[in-house]
Order: C-alpha cells, then structure tokens, then sequence
C-alpha cells in the first residue's frame, strides 16, 4: 500500500485495543535507506508536552477509509518508555534506548534497511540469532519529512523544482518516491522521483541532487492527486528511464 506523508499527518494513530494514542505530526526517516524509522505522535492531553516516537515495528495497518494507523502498544508502555526531550535531531543514546526497551533488534546493527533483514520482521520467534550490539554499522541521521518538504530538485543540467510530498510503501515504511513539483521551471506539472536515483543530497543546501536529465523528466508519466500509483504506474515510470523496478529483487514479505 503506497500513501502520501501528507496525507497520513493528521491521522489518528490508536492501539489494538482502539485506545487513542494520538494524531501523526511528523514522519522520520533514515538519510541512507530512506526508510521510515518513526512516526511522530501529537498525545495531545494525554501526555501533555511529550512527543512520542512510533517505530514500525508496531505498527501493524494503516487505515485510509478511517484515517488512521494501528500500533501494537498500550498506553502504560508508551507512558514508561525513555523520554525524547525535544524534536530532531533523536540521538543515538536514545535510539538504544528506546529500541533496548521495547527489546526490538536495532535496524543499524546489520547490512540491511533493517539490520539484519531488509524488511520489519514483527515476528519475536524470528529474532532469535540476530545480535544486538548497538553498534551502528553506518553514520545514519535521520530526517524529518516536514523538514525536507521543499528543499530543491536538480537534475545533470539544472533545476526542476522542489519536493512537494513523499510516497511511503506502507507494508516496507520504505519511502519510494518523491514528489516534485516542477511549477518554478514546467508550470503545472508534478513527477515522482526515487530515492533511488538520487546522486547527492546538500541537507546545508536544502538540495536534492538526481542522475537524470530535465528533457527526460520533462517525458516523464505525470502525477497528479488523482493518480493511483499501481504497478502498471510504477512499471511504466520506470521503464521511461529505462530502470529496473524496485520489485524485481524485493524478497516476499511472509
């Protein structure tokens, strides 16, 4: 299931036990896989000042008919867990934490997206063997969606837009595409790009650097709010530019 950030902020996220947790205010993301490591949870009365981080690990659906996401935590453990004092950036003594508490395997402890899987394993049987160090095995930062909604797009040979919005595969919380608005350079026009083909990006720049060029872009399928990005979307996006799909050597999520 593939969703728009914009469209999630806002949501109500609730427990399995339809107690309400909060609203979504924010997304994170890890600047090297450009994976979707927190939700960032508005609790309103509840937790009056606090902000609290969601990982994916418990996040079990996402509900577009009813607004909302579904997390496998109670309020006592979100209530006991360590306390984020403040927003980005999340340190990495919190990060251990926090992922310590919630006895899950740490996602920079492996050669994969999540450690030692490519996927969020929810299973615990399936943890057994994976070690836990935390130590990280790569210099990740991680990044706020409402943060780099704007920065600038520029293809080889010159500028194409901004990031408008971000596409996020919601069984994977892989983000997969950008969205560029190009209205500053082609008016009216918005493409998606992978994270895939980003050459670079400046965070002091706020720019966002691509291995494509504008004539390539300017071909590309259009998105628009209506659009339904399916497979045959995707399949036609990606064999404009003449890449192979993300899919092709995705292993099956069981």
């Amino acid at each position: 299931m593939l969703s728009k950030v914009k469209s999630l902020i806002g949501y109500s996220i609730q427990n399995t036990g339809d107690e309400t947790i909060g609203k979504v205010k924010d997304i994170y993301f890890d600047d090297r896989y450009w994976t979707v490591r927190y939700l960032v949870a508005n609790t309103g009365n509840w937790l009056t000042g606090r902000q609290v981080l969601i990982s994916p690990y418990a996040l079990v659906a996402v509900n577009a008919d009813h607004e909302n996401v579904i997390a496998d935590l109670t309020k006592k453990q979100i209530e006991d867990c360590p306390l984020l004092g403040s927003d980005i950036p999340v340190s990495q003594q919190y990060e251990e934490s926090y992922y310590g508490f919630y006895e899950w395997p740490t996602y920079w402890d492996g050669p994969n997206s999540w450690g030692y899987l490519p996927y969020v394993e929810r299973n615990r049987e399936k943890w057994n063997g994976f070690p836990n160090n935390n130590q990280k095995k790569y210099d990740h930062h991680l990044r706020s969606c409402h943060e780099v909604t704007g920065y600038a797009i520029q293809a080889e040979d010159g500028d194409i837009g901004h990031v408008e919005d971000f596409i996020i595969d919601a069984d994977t919380w892989e983000i997969r595409y950008l969205v560029v608005n190009t209205s500053n350079w082609w008016a009216g026009k918005k493409v998606l790009i992978s994270p895939l083909w980003i050459e670079s990006v400046s965070w002091r720049e706020r720019k966002v650097v691509i291995d494509l060029t504008r004539q390539a872009i300017k071909r590309s399928p259009e998105f628009t709010d209506k659009s339904l990005v399916d497979r045959d979307y995707e399949t036609h996006l990606y064999g404009h530019y003449n890449r192979k799909g993300y899919w092709v050597d995705e292993p099956v999520i069981r």
